[in-house]
């Protein structure tokens, strides 16, 4: 009797019987987990710095005078992030201190451009690209600019010569921002809507998607073309997979109401669009008042039900 063949194969079997018991265990173990219900990741819902501001003026007070108690609010809001509007490089290491020290994610960055004049494109530029170089090590992903327009709410328009400018400088800014690893996006109020959208239209034809995303204002979209929903979801037809960030801001019969909600807007179903695009943009609340805007709720109480409201109609995006 071979006993060193004996000894071994019982050892075989013992082996495979106790790797088959650990088999079964993990089996076991999975099975368990899988019933176990899975918290899903916290959908992240950022404020851009516009509707603090006004929040803040229409109690005479000023949120840029007093940035850490401004920011203090905005954590008890429970927003998860805050989009700075900068204007110059100097002003993102103060900035991103502060976010930190309350808890708060600067994904995305404002910065206004004038990107139509050639005398101006070349310093706008490399202050944007300044800009964007500080915040990216602060975690800052997303540059949104809007090219300023003439003048502000003035009845000018810029011709096809400025607008190609524009556009060759927009796609160049995008491109170098890709070059460090970062995303623009392209902003437009309603000013860019005017003539037939042309303005607005040929950022987004007269660039390349890959240098020039877009962040979707739902209201701007909206109001300027005539508090028209079927503009925007024309819009969203046409561009939804170009679409890096939404911003997020409700009316009522053409007023902006105090906290995001039900409205002018279908929220909803422009989250359906979204995801049918293919995409799950940064969300940005961006609930501001303007002059005929009920006032029965502070800053932090609208941004508070704003977030609330957007966690729900966005719940998708967070899965």
């Amino acid at each position: 009797m071979n006993t060193d063949a004996l000894t071994r194969r019982g050892l075989l079997q013992k082996t495979a019987a106790l790797g088959g018991g650990a088999l079964l265990a993990g089996a076991t173990l999975r099975r368990a987990a899988a019933a176990v219900p899975q918290e899903k990741p916290k959908l992240h819902i950022a404020c851009n710095q516009y509707p603090w501001q006004q929040f803040y003026r229409r109690e005479g007070r000023d949120f840029g005078a007093a940035l850490d108690a401004g920011l203090a609010e905005v954590a008890r809001s429970g927003a998860d992030g805050f989009e700075p509007l900068f204007t110059a490089p100097e002003q993102v290491d103060a900035m991103a201190g502060l976010l930190k020290k309350h808890g708060l994610q600067m994904r995305s960055l404002y910065v206004n451009s004038t990107l139509h004049k050639p005398d101006e494109v070349e310093k706008s530029i490399a202050g944007a690209l300044e800009i964007a170089r500080r915040a990216k090590a602060a975690g800052c992903r997303i540059i949104v600019t809007n090219p300023s327009p003439i003048r502000w709410g003035g009845p000018e328009n810029k011709d096809d010569d400025q607008l190609r400018v524009q556009a060759a400088a927009l796609d160049r800014l995008g491109r170098e921002l890709r070059g460090m690893d970062l995303v623009l996006a392209y902003h437009n109020h309603d000013i860019e809507l005017r003539n037939a959208a042309r303005e607005f239209h040929h950022m987004l034809v007269g660039t390349e998607a890959k240098h020039v995303t877009f962040c979707l204002d739902a209201h701007w979209v909206y109001r300027g073309a005539g508090n028209s929903a079927v503009a925007l979801f024309d819009v969203l037809k046409l561009y939804g997979p170009r679409v890096s960030e939404l911003h997020l801001r409700q009316s009522h019969e053409g007023t902006w109401t105090e906290a995001l909600g039900e409205g002018d807007i279908d929220y909803p179903a422009l989250a359906r669009g979204l995801l049918q695009a293919g995409v799950r943009p940064h969300l940005v609340l961006e609930q501001a008042p303007e002059q005929q805007t009920p006032k029965t709720m502070d800053a932090v109480e609208s941004h508070r039900r704003s977030r609330e409201y957007a966690a729900r109609v966005f719940a998708e995006f967070g899965a």
